[in-house]
């Protein structure tokens, strides 16, 4: 399995099988996101900036909201959240998605705002790939990123949602999540490529670079 990241909360996931687009987003952004071609496109609330399936090439299957999907041999269960730390009073409905792909189950968490409840961390037990938002203002922010992947424990995290010097809006830089992991120095890389059995036996933070 290969993980580009696209910018923002936007990832490719190529498996064996198929190739999925995670929360594909228009052009307000600062990003570039092309014309991918995808089989599958999930989106974790609809916002220009998570939803835009018409930035998405071929003729993807779209995923939007709580419950269990299947297509092209990738398994996908959506449990519902909250954008907000009130219970979708301010920003309304979130959708986490555990992605199960070539034998590996990637977790999404898509803008998230609040702390997951035990439940919810039980039912995202599963996850050994977590993309994870870090930037703060309309999702959680470094330090409560830092606290749910403590909590998740998956092998392998790769923080998004995060301030780079082509967003216009004011997100926390990835450096606060590194540094509230305990981690310096990391230098990002273009791509991640990856099987079940070479998931690392310690976690690992993945910083990845949009510009790949």
């Amino acid at each position: 399995m290969e993980i580009t990241w696209l910018g923002h909360s936007c990832f490719r996931i190529k498996g064996k099988e198929a190739i999925l687009i995670t929360d594909p987003y228009d052009g307000s952004i600062g990003y570039s996101l092309g014309k991918p071609k995808a089989n599958i496109v999930t989106s974790s609330h609809p916002h220009p900036g998570h939803g835009f399936v018409a930035g998405v090439g071929g003729e993807p299957r779209f995923v939007h909201g709580p419950g269990e999907y299947e297509s092209a041999g990738v398994f996908i269960h959506g449990i519902g959240t909250f954008h907000d730390n009130e219970r979708g009073e301010q920003r309304g409905k979130n959708t986490v998605y555990l992605i199960e792909i070539d034998e590996i189950t990637v977790c999404h968490l898509g803008d998230l705002g609040h702390a997951l409840s035990s439940e919810q961390v039980e039912e995202m037990s599963s996850a050994e790939v977590l993309l994870v938002p870090v930037g703060g203002l309309s999702t959680i922010d470094a330090a409560t990123a830092a606290e749910m992947v403590r909590l998740l424990q998956p092998r392998i995290v790769i923080p998004m949602h995060f301030k780079t010097e082509v967003v216009p809006f004011k997100l926390e830089p990835v450096d606060n999540f590194l540094n509230e992991m305990g981690l310096k120095g990391t230098t990002p890389q273009p791509k991640l490529s990856i099987t079940k059995a070479s998931l690392p036996e310690e976690m690992q933070v993945v910083v990845l670079d949009y510009r790949s």
